[in-house]
């Protein structure tokens, strides 16, 4: 049977034509496809951008710890002031109480603005005196912002990074139960008032004790 040129055409175009329009059928059907499996495998952005806004918010000015790194050290007392735990001992409590506002540490810390709360003595604290002071050098591993260093050992007694060694000053031993010797970062700022101590800031929880340099091993 012979067709003549103008019926193939036709059929020809009436096969591409349903050709193109199964095409597109199944392109639509795998887009659907895709579109209801790629949110399992996207990265999560949104939760990307909750997490930095969270991170962020450590840094209020009555936040303490969450990464903050105090831009500067306490200033010297004012002598006149009294400390904490003379007004404490001046009420009758055994144990003065650093937490200044709810939620915050009872120990000696560092607000978001930098203001250092508990450091107020003074330098004639008489439990902060030593006879011989830096008998064991001074540590040169650098100081404030810019000089973190993570805790690589020891306790309350003893502790080390990078070879330079300290210990916790035996009056706030109870200061730094909450510590991680062996991961915490710390910023070592020098003490204004007490000859021959350092004050060891705790990055995490934004708390501080005064420690003596033991030397470099």
């Amino acid at each position: 049977m012979k067709i003549n040129n103008h019926v193939l055409s036709l059929l020809i175009g009436v096969a591409f034509i349903a050709l193109s329009m199964s095409s597109n059928v199944q392109a639509n059907s795998m887009g659907s496809a895709f579109k209801d499996v790629s949110p399992a495998f996207a990265p999560d952005r949104g939760n990307g951008r909750a997490q930095s806004h969270g991170a962020q918010s450590h840094g209020g000015h009555d936040s303490v710890g969450g990464g903050h790194i105090p831009a500067h050290g306490p200033p010297p007392a004012h002598a006149q002031q009294p400390d904490a735990r003379s007004a404490s001992r001046a009420a009758g409590r055994k144990e003065p109480n650093f937490a200044d506002q709810p939620g915050h540490p009872n120990a000696p810390h560092v607000h978001g603005n930098d203001r250092w709360i508990g450091h107020d003595s003074g330098r004639n604290d008489p439990r902060l005196h030593l006879d011989h002071p830096w008998e064991h050098g001074h540590f040169t591993g650098g100081f404030g912002r810019g000089h973190v260093f993570r805790l690589q050992g020891g306790n309350r007694e003893r502790f080390w990074f990078n070879g330079n060694y300290f210990s916790v000053f035996p009056d706030e031993f109870g200061f730094v139960d909450d510590w991680l010797w062996d991961s915490d970062s710390i910023v070592i700022y020098e003490d204004p008032d007490h000859v021959g101590w350092y004050l060891a800031y705790n990055t995490r929880l934004g708390t501080y004790v005064h420690v003596m340099y033991l030397g470099a091993g």
